[in-house]
């Protein structure tokens, strides 16, 4: 049997690739023989995906809750998995950085335009019937989300608003003590730290503050200052920058906010219900002031940040 050139150089190349490693060619080929065809659903085991939905009650609509937070850490992983390629990258350069920051924005962007789906598709009284039955577990305690944070700025710029300035040179792990996020999860009455948090810095504490301590050359924001030092940032490198300070720092915490008042402005004492997290003061960017970027911003944009989306936001759900 005679092979085509285009098989005769492919088979070439294959053998000079397992000499290479000291590899047997024909051994691979018997495997390639005798291999199954490869399927759609065993390449993404979709059986197994399918089956990680097990709702803790028989309300219809925490079945929704479920897959769509679900989907929410897979788009995670996918901009942390940009992340990684960015800061790892040698050389990094304008245009890789660049185009990886688009993937990320894209990820977020459909995750806040997708958010009302989830909020739209459950009825409120079982919402708050089931999330009792989830306490203390809450979205809060997503560690990919806080992941992506620390990939995206320096750690100064995650602390308090009203530490910053204080802790501006102090070390990762004192920086970590004072981050904005944990005070969005104490007790409104005492200030004590919720179950919520205790169980998440018990699971993430070290993995933060070892990320944030490998990152403090290699973070978004510090990759900026160096291409503008060396006077080779660019518009379009800057405008997705920007973008994604919107969309992880404005845009993504009002979705949250918007479904928090619709589910439970009107009843305060179900506070709770969020697994006791304040989100009155942790959601809205205006009480932050979290910027991943500030030089990219100027002194106006910067006193108002977040407040024409939150004024926008409680015209909508206001209905006026």
């Amino acid at each position: 049997m005679n092979f085509s050139p285009e098989i005769e150089e492919r088979l070439t190349r294959l053998q000079e690739k397992y000499e290479a490693m000291g590899q047997d060619m024909p051994s691979y080929l018997d495997g390639l023989l005798y291999a199954d065809f490869l399927t759609y659903w065993d390449y993404i085991h979709l059986d197994t995906l399918l089956s990680l939905q097990s709702p803790k009650t028989s309300f219809p609509d925490e079945e929704i809750f479920i897959i769509y937070h679900q989907i929410t850490e897979l788009y995670f992983k996918l901009a942390l998995h940009e992340c990684k390629q960015i800061v790892t990258a040698q050389p990094l350069t304008i245009d890789f950085f660049t185009a990886r920051l688009k993937r990320i924005n894209r990820y977020f962007e459909a995750l806040t335009h997708s958010f009302e789906i989830m909020v739209d598709g459950m009825e409120k009284e079982q919402f708050l019937k089931f999330r009792m039955s989830l306490l203390p577990a809450s979205g809060f305690q997503s560690g990919q989300y806080r992941m992506i944070e620390i990939y995206a700025s320096d750690f100064i710029n995650l602390v308090a608003k009203d530490k910053r300035e204080e802790l501006r040179n102090a070390t990762i792990e004192d920086q970590f003590e004072h981050l904005y996020w944990k005070s969005g999860a104490t007790e409104l009455a005492t200030g004590k730290k919720t179950l919520t948090l205790k169980q998440f810095e018990q699971k993430y504490a070290k993995t933060f503050i070892e990320l944030g301590r490998a990152t403090v050359g290699t973070n978004f924001n510090a990759l900026l200052q160096q291409f503008k030092q060396s006077g080779q940032t660019t518009t379009q490198l800057e405008d997705e920058l920007r973008q994604l300070d919107i969309n992880v720092n404005v845009n993504w915490p009002l979705s949250h906010y918007k479904s928090a008042v619709r589910y439970l402005n009107r009843e305060p004492e179900e506070i709770k219900a969020t697994g006791g997290t304040n989100w009155q003061k942790y959601l809205p960017p205006r009480f932050q002031k979290r910027i991943f970027y500030p030089s990219l911003w100027n002194e106006e944009q910067v006193e108002n940040w977040g407040k024409h989306w939150v004024d926008k936001v409680l015209k909508e759900v206001s209905g006026s």
